[in-house]
């Protein structure tokens, strides 16, 4: 059976550069058997042409509000659809979704539509960050219609950040979500933690580890896409995180940082995953000064950091699910059993070094998953984006 077979869909496009990516979205929709009607904006015909798209869905494109064939066909649309998407969804066309104008037919539909909408926006850095259009979008996602997170990249002012219009498939992914509810996190707040933490010597020294944040922010994305709010906790690093209306993201430094926020808002969380390489020692004495190279030798007193896991193995209720990580160089089964039972987890990841492509810095990684009833579930090496969907796939199981 199709993905989507049955299931109709209007796609909006607006007048971006990013407009072409919607013929890669339309294509996949068709083929996954969904029915659509494709919506342009006037200045969106100035960057794709509408018979690219009717050919596509083998429907005409519809571009007026009014017809001499159907002068009401938005109302019609807005009926008939299951779900009504945006692609790409610019600036201007969100601030009049927001306010109610309706200056064209996709204006129109939107006002009319019965069925669940969703946007995914495509602008530059500095439209994106304008206040006016943080407010806009807040108010489309108070009233319930959902934003696609944008990306961070390369821009077509040649700029670089956030703006960007999410990936394709990546849109795909959230749209078959809506319809196949099975796996869905709605209703569900998870706090993740990811990165290292620095723990420091002295003004320009620390202990620390080579963990990217790679992995948690993986499994933040996933989550999102699966309708969760997110709460993620995120130790120094380079990579980022798209912004989200379900997204709170609180930077720390050290693992005493990190476990205060932890223990600000673990009550109000269905679930932890604990992706972060929490360093677990550090000096007892911080220098205020930097320590000069004059002695062969220097000791430096270390004590243990927080207990993350530990604190939530303890106190969390019933209702709430415990996921950790384990990295270890020998006896790794064992050891990640052990930290399962021992810090009341209801499952656990396991990973291993040593192979090429897996663990710290790199883009794949291979786990194995482990449950508190001892079943052990191996996976191949592939990437951190499928290796999140694995994780999250379990903890939906527990």
């Amino acid at each position: 059976m199709l993905t989507l077979s049955g299931k109709k869909i209007i796609l909006g496009v607006c007048g971006s550069i990013a407009a072409y990516k919607s013929l890669l979205l339309l294509r996949l929709l068709v083929k996954a058997g969904a029915e659509v009607e494709v919506i342009m904006t006037e200045s969106a015909t100035d960057f794709v042409g509408p018979l690219s798209f009717s050919t596509l869905s083998g429907k005409p494109v519809k571009t007026q509000i009014h017809s001499d064939a159907d002068w009401q066909n938005h109302v019609h649309l807005g009926m008939w659809a299951d779900l009504m998407v945006v692609v790409p969804a610019t600036a201007q066309t969100i601030a009049k979704m927001a306010h109610g104008f309706v200056d064209n037919l996709l204006t129109a539909v939107f006002l009319s539509a019965k069925c669940p909408i969703m946007f995914a926006p495509a602008m530059d850095l500095d439209m994106w960050q304008n206040p006016a259009t943080k407010r806009n979008i807040r108010l489309l996602t108070d009233s319930n219609i959902q934003m696609i997170p944008v990306e961070d990249g390369s821009l077509a002012s040649g700029l670089s950040g956030l703006g960007r219009l999410a990936e394709t498939e990546m849109i795909f992914e959230i749209i078959n979500d809506h319809f196949n509810k099975q796996d869905t996190l709605a209703g569900r707040r998870i706090l993740i933690t990811a990165g290292p933490t620095l723990e420091a010597i002295d003004p320009v020294r620390f202990i620390s580890n080579h963990s990217s944040g790679k992995m948690g922010i993986r499994i933040a994305e996933e989550c999102l896409r699966r309708g969760a709010k997110v709460h993620l906790i995120l130790g120094p690093t380079n990579e980022n995180i798209s912004e989200s209306p379900e997204l709170s993201l609180f930077r720390v430094v050290s693992a005493d940082e990190m476990y205060t926020e932890v223990k600000s808002v673990w009550e109000d969380m269905t679930d932890f995953i604990l992706a972060a390489a929490v360093a677990d020692y550090k000096p007892v004495n911080m220098s205020v000064e930097k320590i000069k190279k004059t002695a062969d030798q220097i000791n430096i007193e270390l004590t243990k950091t927080p207990d993350i896991a530990a604190f939530l193995g303890i106190n969390k209720k019933q209702n709430q699910k415990l996921v950790g990580f384990a990295l270890e160089t020998t006896n790794a089964l064992e050891y990640a059993t052990s930290k399962l039972h021992k810090k009341n987890m209801d499952l656990i990841v396991l990973n291993t070094t040593g192979e090429i492509g897996v663990g710290f810095g790199y883009d794949t990684n291979q786990i194995v998953l482990i449950d508190r009833n001892g079943h052990q579930t191996n996976f191949d090496k592939k990437s951190k984006k499928e290796v999140a969907t694995d994780i999250v796939n379990a903890l939906l199981l527990l």
